[in-house]
């Protein structure tokens, strides 16, 4: 029904007492999860690790807990190649992994020339913005 196709967007501390189908909780890594901020006593931790449980136990039917790789930044010296490294939440040790299911997304490809269709064309924006400013 047209009524109920819909996205809700929301933080764990508003979803409480929420239900969803489906739920994907985004950077599930240390550093978000728990946050760096969050994680300067035991109670803040214990508070963090909380947090995960409420957002975890909104799923009615699917759960996805999106871990990525590595993360781009902005504050790292111009001739490193600005990203940093993630590692999953401390909240999901490695015993744990065997009750997920895990999936990849697809590698990309590291010379950029392969690019279906669907991608469109490749298109210079560094040329295209030098040249409204001459």
């Amino acid at each position: 029904m047209l009524d109920e196709d819909y996205l809700i967007l929301s933080t764990i501390h508003s979803s409480k007492g929420q239900e969803w189908k489906s739920v994907y909780v985004l950077n599930v890594v240390d550093g978000c999860m728990p946050s760096d901020v969050g994680a300067g006593t035991s109670a803040e931790l214990e508070e963090e690790r909380r947090l995960l449980y409420v957002a975890m136990t909104r799923a009615k039917d699917d759960l996805h807990l999106v871990v990525p790789q590595c993360f781009f930044t902005h504050s790292q010296h111009s001739h490193g190649d600005r990203h940093v490294y993630a590692s999953r939440t401390r909240f999901i040790p490695e015993k744990l992994l065997g009750l997920f299911d895990r999936t990849n997304w697809p590698t990309a490809s590291v010379d950029g020339v392969t690019r279906g269709p669907s991608q469109g064309p490749r298109i210079d924006i560094g040329a295209r913005m030098r040249g409204m400013w001459r």
